[in-house]
């Protein structure tokens, strides 16, 4: 069992605060790590191992939603660019990173994957439930005014 099935159990029973909604493919999420602001996941649910145990279709949404999620991050924060990472090395199970990027980032960090910033300064800037409270919820309610939240429950 990996973090990423742990996350998606949570987001189906309603108890995991980063849940900004149920897109078609899985669970958009803020991130633990709020550097940068905004950070996103797509969570694929039902999980799977990899992008490639999905059928056509299947990764088709999964993609669809993952640029979706970095459309949302545009319009609702100043990043003037979004990175996207489907690595699966650490948790090995399908999930997406989306990282909102700024000009305001220090040159040489702008042109790196956000990665490479000191793990220090990611742990100090934390996913705070009642601090990225109006963040979420601009998130979701952008993607929703779309229709690309599915109701859950």
């Amino acid at each position: 069992m990996t973090l990423i099935h742990e996350r998606v159990a949570l987001a189906r029973d309603g108890k995991n605060p980063t849940v900004i909604g149920r897109m078609g493919s899985g669970w958009a999420v803020l991130g633990d790590s709020q550097l940068p602001l905004g950070y996103s996941l797509l969570l694929s649910d039902p999980v799977v191992f990899a992008i490639n145990d999905l059928g056509p279709a299947e990764r088709a949404r999964f993609l669809a939603d993952m640029v979706s999620l970095g459309d949302a991050l545009l319009a609702v924060t100043q990043a003037y660019r979004i990175n996207y990472e489907i690595q699966c090395n650490g948790d090995q199970a399908l999930h997406a990173h989306v990282f909102a990027r700024y000009e305001t980032e220090e040159p040489e960090r702008r042109r790196c994957p956000v990665w490479m910033y000191d793990p220090a300064q990611r742990s100090a800037a934390p996913f705070d439930a009642t601090l990225h409270a109006g963040l979420r919820q601009a998130i979701g309610a952008w993607l929703a005014e779309r229709g690309l939240l599915v109701p859950t429950g």
